[in-house]
């Protein structure tokens, strides 16, 4: 049962229609999670601002954001968020034996090493790892802190979005 509640937009508070309006306004329509949110205008406006910076203005690349959404869906058995970026995995350019690999929760072989340091570093992360100094130093070196800080809030961000689809029993929409 999808559990969602969408408001209608005549329903909706001031504050939630200029939430409303913002994201409409920017994506066309409101996406799953924001469905969520916007019962919370400031978090949905706050989601939306991170989102947004963690998707287009980070100093990951869309294949590093979409390896380590990859690696959070998989942690938490998020089916309509790893369903949904094994195809945005695709798009970015990420092979199915990478995407299969990161599923698997195998080490993925990746070329590039910043690619390589963000799907290390998510992978410890959510598998309970304390990383030792020499590895925090190597993640260090190739992501820098920003990148640090930022695959450390993509984490929590599709954290949110991966319990917000699977609480709300949103089903998983057809493969195109």
């Amino acid at each position: 049962m999808n559990r969602l509640l969408e408001l209608p937009p005549e329903q909706l508070t001031a504050e939630q229609k200029s939430v409303f309006d913002k994201l409409t306004a920017g994506r066309g329509r409101i996406l799953g999670p924001y469905k969520v949110w916007i019962h919370s205008p400031t978090v949905a406006a706050g989601m939306e601002h991170i989102g947004t910076y963690l998707n287009k203005r980070s100093s990951l690349s869309t294949r590093e954001v979409e390896i380590g959404i990859l690696v959070i869906a998989q942690h938490w058995q998020a089916d309509y968020v790893r369903q949904a970026h094994i195809r945005e995995g695709k798009a970015a350019g990420l092979s199915q034996d990478t995407i299969d690999a990161i599923l698997a929760g195998a080490d993925p072989k990746l070329a590039d090493a910043h690619e390589r340091a963000v799907h290390r570093f998510a992978a410890a992360l959510v598998g309970g790892a304390k990383l030792s100094d020499a590895e925090f130093a190597e993640v260090e070196k190739v992501l820098g802190r920003a990148g640090i800080a930022e695959v450390l809030v993509l984490l929590g961000y599709y954290t949110s979005v991966s319990m917000a689809m699977k609480v709300h029993e949103v089903p998983i929409p057809p493969r195109p």
